[in-house]
């Protein structure tokens, strides 16, 4: 048996001790006041100047244009000289008799939007990630989000193109198979679906962007356990990236519910215009306040039912937010 003399242990845990690293002295750093940082790192800062010129100038300085909603506003007076009249500009949509209408044309409309488009973003996300060629990745991700580069004028005479009830390449294709044509133009009942379509196909796309990054920052290593326990390609999608999804998810539509009475004016109003025969399941609040303002010129109407629609949406954030708290911890904005 191996003795080990103690004179010369007692001398190897000596020299041991004094070759150990002393103790680390953290080192206070000052603070530095906002002007310094903001010079240090001016060109950083630069960057963001044009976004915050931006979210100034269309949304904090119109904030005074908002009590024009509880006036008689007259042009020559401006905001703080015109008539005050209360609530009489809010009577003027609630007392209409289209205002339940449309406002369940606008909730229902967003919430098939919401749904659609978050189940579609996602479904691309997941199998962009899942394409094992790079080449054939980018090119797919190429096509899928050119789409929202397209302005909705455009888009209106592609759709118009497709469901003309002469010349349209749908009504073609039917008559070619023996069947009636319709008209597509006084369905009523089709173009709620129909808009649904044209909203995934033009933003799931880059919707999916999103998503996209969150799965790539998940960790690689539990895809690499649940293969070695003998995962299939759909269990990991179901138990890993699903999961770990969900927080992101329940984020952004959090943020969508604060448009949810916010109808999408740009897609509607280019593809329906003033086709009143679809009024009935597409008139949302956004376009009868256009016609009305069109139509009668009192810019306070607008502001009123405008006002109505950021207080709902904030109200329904706040409230989903603290649902999404109790519940789902992940996924709440605060």
């Amino acid at each position: 048996m191996l003795k080990v003399n103690p004179k010369a242990r007692g001398a190897t845990m000596q020299q041991t001790r004094t070759s150990l690293p002393k103790e680390n002295v953290l080192k206070v750093k000052k603070k530095t006041g906002i002007l310094q940082e903001l010079f240090i790192n001016r060109f950083s800062y630069l960057l963001i100047v044009p976004a915050l010129l931006y979210v100034f100038i269309f949304s904090y300085a119109t904030y005074p244009y908002l009590l024009i909603s509880f006036q008689h506003f007259n042009y020559q007076k401006g905001i703080f000289g015109s008539e005050w009249i209360g609530f009489k500009n809010f009577e003027f949509f609630f007392k209409t008799s289209d205002a339940l209408l449309i406002t369940v044309n606008t909730v229902k409309l967003n919430v098939m939007f919401l749904i659609a488009g978050t189940i579609s973003a996602v479904f691309i996300a997941i199998l962009f990630n899942e394409i094992r060629s790079r080449l054939f990745q980018r090119f797919t991700q190429t096509t899928m989000i050119f789409p929202n580069f397209l302005s909705w004028i455009i888009v209106s005479y592609m759709m118009y193109g497709l469901f003309s009830t002469d010349f349209g390449m749908i009504n073609q294709a039917l008559t070619f198979f023996g069947m009636e044509t319709v008209n597509w133009y006084t369905k009523a009942e089709a173009w709620p679906w129909i808009l649904v379509a044209m909203k995934i196909w033009k933003e799931a796309g880059m919707g999916s962007i999103i998503y996209l990054a969150a799965i790539t920052g998940i960790d690689h290593s539990l895809y690499e356990s649940a293969e070695i326990d003998g995962a299939t390609r759909w269990d990991k999608i179901w138990r890993i990236t699903m999961p770990l999804l969900a927080p992101t998810i329940a984020i952004l539509t959090l943020l969508n519910l604060g448009k949810i009475f916010y109808g999408d004016f740009g897609m509607i109003y280019a593809i329906i215009g003033d086709n009143g025969v679809l009024y009935p399941t597409t008139d949302v609040i956004d376009t009868y306040v256009f016609r009305s303002l069109r139509q009668i010129g009192d810019p306070s109407n607008a502001a009123a039912v405008g006002l109505f629609q950021s207080t709902v949406g904030l109200v329904l954030v706040f409230v989903a937010n603290w649902f999404t708290r109790r519940y789902f911890k992940e996924g709440a904005l605060y």
